[in-house]
């Protein structure tokens, strides 16, 4: 199922956020821009999808760290709320990071906040700065029936959590459908904006599964991946929330998480046997996405952090059934965090190249848990709790017998199964995590070769939004995309030809990053939409798109358009 990276964290004592230059440190780059310029790196270590903390800009302006969204269509755009970038970045730096992301092969998910809102005037109204940069008429504006309690609570809904914000109401609310399209409809705008191939459902007990169901079945979202963040620990009740919503989202492992969280926190008083398909991804492992920590748990929340032995958390979540989610600060070598790269690395090899199929498991008892993979080659995988001593076991195994296994861990040297295909393996102490070992057939260890996928991002020019519309003899900026040399960059012009005289025209220009022109077209009424105009790029870097009307009727005197731009970004800055 691939690897997931947790693209963001909180601490330490950072209520706001990761680092940003809005903090006043000019020196420190943009999020999206830090993590464009680790996106090869990513590939290379076997990462298949980075999950981005909420890109819309919120309530608190700089200080927000995205779980106060205000407006659905800001993407760091626009100049409201004491800033025009996110604490994040720009717009375009969070469309050049999503795109490397894809040019190293890894998918791109965004965090979906559909609980709540926050930023209003205090009476549930919310207003949005426009494409022109006037205070009203944005997108989307809110008012008190788009809002519980002024209106009934929605179905499906497990848990108010309306203290996070103003409680959006998709299905009850008033006028009807004016909040459930509203979102929808941004989710679909924001999907095509970046090129997103999945969501993490924010605060999933407090939004409506019924909204959850048409949400994720609607447009761009349809047969895109999610997960959602339903924080229990009863391993029933969140099976109970996936079958509301059928099955159409995977959920994170909580359950599973509290009893890593206490193996690795509390050993001495863990029973290492109750790993035996534990969890979620015990009962559902195609529908559970297994964590050690996340950026809450990681600052308190949820019962609070793994203080000791998180390698042992990650060999289990790393080799075992489920779809794994590596936390960036655990992750990453950068200051104030873990540093645990390296051993994770080797982690996400063995889950890549070794960790298939069905698991049985082959011996457990109070401090040691092993299990084996019988897809494929086969894995062989035993835990220790103790810190003290290593332990030895013999097991049965699926391997041939008389075969050489190794251990792919770097732990213990190499074993051979008997002539009834069992062996005997020795699991190390539990050091600061690494009481573990991963038996398989001898392999080389290379890293990954990232396999690059175009990015296809789109650009919508309206008045309500935060791009503008065709202004008539006006050159507007539309969007700068981040290509690599010597590739194929095509643009698709959809555009608003109402009331068209035979003289009105748009024209789409394209400059490569030295300012040179790269390409030139008018499109009238005759013109096909979603007609295409395509460069090849001379130069590595930003290229930049512009459009301008002509003879404009005043019934339609600046025309809204969308441009669909499929480009190949580089893999590193």
């Amino acid at each position: 199922m691939g690897v997931l990276l947790q693209g963001f964290f909180f601490g330490p004592g950072r209520v706001h956020g990761v680092p940003s230059p809005l903090d006043g440190d000019q020196s420190v780059p943009f999020w999206w821009d830090h993590l464009a310029a680790q996106a090869n790196d990513f590939g290379r270590s076997g990462f298949t999808a980075i999950w981005l903390p909420p890109v819309l800009k919120g309530a608190t302006g700089p200080l927000s760290n995205g779980y106060d969204p205000f407006d659905d269509y800001d993407l760091g755009s626009k100049n409201q709320k004491g800033t025009i970038p996110t604490r994040y970045g720009t717009r375009e730096e969070l469309e050049r990071c999503a795109a490397m992301m894809r040019a190293n092969g890894i998918a791109v998910y965004v965090d979906l906040v559909e609980n709540h809102r926050d930023g209003d005037d205090k009476h549930f109204h919310f207003e949005y700065v426009d494409a022109f940069g006037h205070p009203k008429g944005g997108r989307f504006e809110k008012g008190p029936g788009d809002f519980h309690p002024n209106v009934p609570e929605d179905p499906g809904v497990f848990s108010d959590q309306s203290q996070f914000g103003r409680d959006l109401a998709p299905i009850n609310g008033v006028p009807k459908d004016h909040c459930g399209k509203g979102l929808v409809d941004a989710a679909d705008w924001l999907t095509r904006a970046l090129d997103v191939q999945g969501y993490r459902l924010d605060d999933a007990k407090g939004v409506s599964t019924v909204f959850v169901q048409r949400l994720l079945h609607t447009g761009a979202m349809a047969n895109r991946f999610s997960v959602a963040e339903f924080a229990d620990g009863n391993v029933q009740l969140v099976e109970n929330w996936a079958n509301a919503v059928q099955h159409r989202s995977a959920a994170f492992d909580f359950p599973l998480h509290f009893a890593l969280k206490d193996m690795c926190n509390n050993s001495g008083s863990f029973d290492m046997s109750s790993l035996d398909h534990a969890g979620l991804a015990g009962i559902d492992p195609r529908g559970a996405v297994t964590f050690v920590e996340n950026h809450d748990t990681d600052r308190g929340g949820f019962g609070g952090p793994v203080v000791r032995n998180k390698l042992l958390g990650y060999a289990y979540i790393l080799t075992s059934e489920g779809y794994p989610c590596v936390f960036y600060r655990d992750y990453s070598t950068d200051k104030n965090c873990f540093g645990l790269k390296t051993s994770i690395d080797r982690l996400i090899w063995i889950h890549e190249q070794l960790a298939q199929g069905a698991t049985v498991q082959r011996f457990k008892d109070g401090g040691v848990f092993a299990f084996e993979r019988l897809g494929g080659g086969h894995l062989l995988v035993g835990l220790n709790k103790d810190s003290n001593a290593s332990r030895t076991i013999a097991v049965a195994t699926g391997f041939p017998p008389h075969t050489e296994l190794q251990d792919f861990a770097g732990h213990e040297g190499t074993v051979t199964t008997d002539g009834q295909s069992r062996v005997t393996i020795t699991i190390p102490k539990n050091d600061n995590g690494k009481g573990y070992a991963c038996y398989a057939l001898p392999a080389q260890v290379d890293p990954f070769s990232p396999k690059a996928v175009p990015a296809t991002q789109d650009y919508e020019g309206a008045a309500d939004l935060d791009i503008q519309p065709a202004v008539e003899g006006q050159r507007v900026a539309m969007c700068r995309v981040f290509a690599e040399a010597h590739t194929r960059l095509e643009v698709r012009l959809f555009f608003d030809a109402a009331h068209w005289t035979p003289a009105t025209t748009i024209q789409l220009d394209i400059e490569q990053p030295d300012s040179s022109l790269a390409a030139s077209r008018k499109f009238d009424q005759g013109t096909a939409q979603g007609t295409s105009v395509t460069v090849g790029t001379q130069q590595k870097g930003f290229h930049s798109l512009f459009v301008q009307s002509a003879n404009t009727p005043a019934q339609n005197k600046a025309p809204s358009y969308r441009a669909s731009v499929a480009y190949a970004a580089p893999q590193t800055i």
